[in-house]
């Protein structure tokens, strides 16, 4: 089986390329084999490399800068997929698409089931919910995987930046009022790897049960402020030296940003226990992971 996984440079993407090779053949889309910037290109260069499965991780994800590059945002994340989405009905091949948290509003406690009605606040969501639409729309075999939170020890994320801050400031002053499941870029890919593993069912049949949609997040949960004290109170325990003394708890008013944010980024993860049969470790747990790989040379 060929797949080919675009955003290999990215999180997810680089994570998937990893574990998804003893599943196929592994084909890493970068831009310049698959420019998601250049949506009319995509069917040709599918063409050419004539995948079994598409993964499609890559996007557009400055959520602030997508409110002043909107056209942007919606060239890579929802027209690029309607592109993928239109060649695999054609073609007979099954897509995975990856869709966030930021798809709803983010309004009340509960977490969010995939088939609750989405709301975006930003043009961010608004641009990833038009790709999952455009999936849909497409009518061919499909399986849009939301997640939430992605962070690994490598690239631009939240770990990565509380990393670097901490070592340079002794207070940090981190969002308390908003709430979801940090998930690793390695948790996410793994998860996969069993979803496109599972069973004997063919992909189609597998996407089928899953009603096209999945969530795929880490259980239990936390906010920003959280997920910060979890960092820097790791570090510390693995010998890393930091300047920071104090994480201080703020309210998402006493941090505007261009972009609104969810306050409840909470995913419901049932569907994954019960039509896959996996269950997925806690957040902190996975952290721990990241958090070992950052600190090796100080570990003893």
């Amino acid at each position: 089986m060929r797949i080919v996984i675009t955003g290999v440079t990215g999180q997810v993407g680089g994570a998937l390329g990893k574990v998804l090779a003893s599943a196929g053949c592994v084909v890493p889309a970068g831009r310049d084999q698959l420019d998601l910037a250049r949506p009319d290109e995509i069917g040709a260069r599918l063409d050419r490399i004539r995948p079994d499965l598409i993964v499609n991780p890559a996007a557009y994800t400055a959520v602030d800068r997508a409110e002043d590059e909107r056209e942007t945002a919606f060239r890579v994340n929802a027209e690029a997929p309607a592109a993928m989405a239109r060649w695999s009905a054609r073609r007979g091949v099954p897509l995975i698409h990856f869709s966030t948290d930021y798809v709803f509003d983010g309004v009340g406690e509960r977490p969010w089931r995939e088939d609750d009605a989405p709301n975006p606040l930003s043009a961010y969501g608004a641009s990833k919910l038009a790709g999952d639409e455009a999936v849909r729309a497409a009518g061919g075999a499909h399986l849009i995987v939301r997640t939430s939170w992605v962070y690994a020890a490598s690239g631009q994320n939240f770990l990565r930046t509380i990393v670097r801050l901490a070592k340079e400031r002794k207070e940090l002053r981190i969002v308390a009022d908003q709430v979801g499941a940090p998930t690793s870029a390695q948790l996410i890919a793994e998860a996969l790897a069993a979803v496109v593993g599972t069973g004997g069912l063919p992909l189609t049949e597998r996407f089928a049960a899953a009603g096209g949609t999945l969530n795929l997040a880490a259980s239990g949960e936390t906010s920003w402020y959280g997920f910060a004290v979890a960092i820097v109170e790791g570090l510390k325990a693995r010998g890393v030296p930091l300047a920071a003394e104090a994480v201080v708890p703020i309210a998402t008013k006493d941090y505007p940003t261009k972009a609104r944010r969810p306050a409840n980024s909470r995913l419901d993860l049932t569907r994954l226990r019960e039509v896959f049969e996996i269950a997925m470790p806690r957040w902190d747990q996975a952290l721990a992971v990241e958090l070992d790989r950052l600190a090796g040379p100080h570990l003893h």
